[in-house]
């Protein structure tokens, strides 16, 4: 089992607009939240921790978890807001978000939520700005630092400037969760935000070298590179009409994490050690599954069948 912890939120599509209202289209979302979905999505059983509303946008949210076979049970609930995304797409489809959380049940969480984990966690994935924002950044580090020896831990930082604006902030949680998970992933445009113009070699290798077992880059339409102990493999993206690319990161992650599981790789040496064969494999399957939630409207994650057999 998965468990993955962050934000679960309403990513709030601005639309057309006319003389007297502007028409906005809700759709559940938050990185997180779409990992633990397009996990389950995949036939892997996942739990999900992060801090859940009691209002109701919050109940439609838990209840959209378990429909789509989401564990929810160590998830505590607050009495306080459920987080809005507002995104406009721009060209491309391309998003720009604007959030509106302070004080929201998402952020709230802190070290005594911390739940006890069962034996049938394999692996926890965090990310996003639940990784930055306290209390709930301070919690997540414990349980990382609590767990790591015991269970794969994955980090994507899916950078949110619009929820903290430091860069300085971010890059000193990126660097310290970098060096406590085994899988990192983070796309070029986060890369070249935190970091500018530092060479993609030298970065994975920093992490490499900090205690990562494997780092992987995604490039958006040019495709995706991981490093291991073995070097390093590139691999093209598929070909798509793009509708938008809202939850395509989050899919990635999701389908890479499903296809380690599937080959029982779901621990820190055999990541270390996998060969150029089994890691351009992983690539392309991750990046066959984020091709088709970029075909469709919104964060659509794909389902097993709809990807090729293990």
């Amino acid at each position: 089992m998965f468990l993955v912890c962050g934000e679960a939120l309403f990513d709030v599509f601005i639309g057309s607009e006319d003389d007297q209202a502007l028409h906005l289209d809700a759709r559940l979302g938050g990185s997180p939240y779409n990992v633990a979905v397009g996990l389950a999505r995949l036939a892997q059983p996942v739990a999900f921790f992060g801090g859940l509303s009691t209002d109701m946008l919050g109940e439609r949210l838990a209840r959209a978890l378990a429909r789509e076979g989401v564990n929810t049970t160590l998830a505590p609930r607050f009495d306080a807001p459920t987080t809005l995304g507002l995104i406009e797409l721009g060209e491309a489809g391309v998003p720009r978000y604007a959030f509106y959380g302070n004080g929201a049940a998402d952020r709230l969480p802190d070290t005594a939520h911390l739940p006890t984990l069962p034996v049938s966690i394999r692996s926890i994935h965090l990310g996003s700005f639940a990784t930055v924002v306290e209390p709930v950044a301070t919690a997540l580090e414990a349980l990382v630092r609590r767990e790591r020896e015991g269970r794969l831990v994955a980090y994507d930082p899916n950078v949110r400037l619009n929820v903290e604006p430091s860069l300085a902030r971010w890059r000193e949680r990126v660097e310290t969760l970098a060096a406590l998970a085994h899988l990192v992933k983070i796309s070029d445009e986060d890369a070249g935000l935190l970091y500018g113009d530092a060479g993609d070699d030298a970065l994975a290798r920093r992490w490499l070298d900090a205690g990562a077992s494997l780092v992987v880059m995604t490039r958006g339409g040019k495709g995706a590179t991981a490093w291991n102990s073995r070097g390093r493999v590139d691999v093209d993206a598929p070909r798509v009409t793009v509708v938008d690319t809202v939850g395509a990161g989050d899919t990635f992650q999701a389908a890479m994490l499903a296809h380690l599981a599937e080959r029982d790789a779901l621990h820190p040496e055999r990541l270390a050690h996998l060969p150029s064969g089994d890691l351009r494999d992983l690539l392309q399957f991750a990046a066959c599954a984020a091709a088709m939630t970029c075909s469709r409207r919104g964060a659509d994650l794909p389902r097993r069948h709809e990807l090729p057999p293990p």
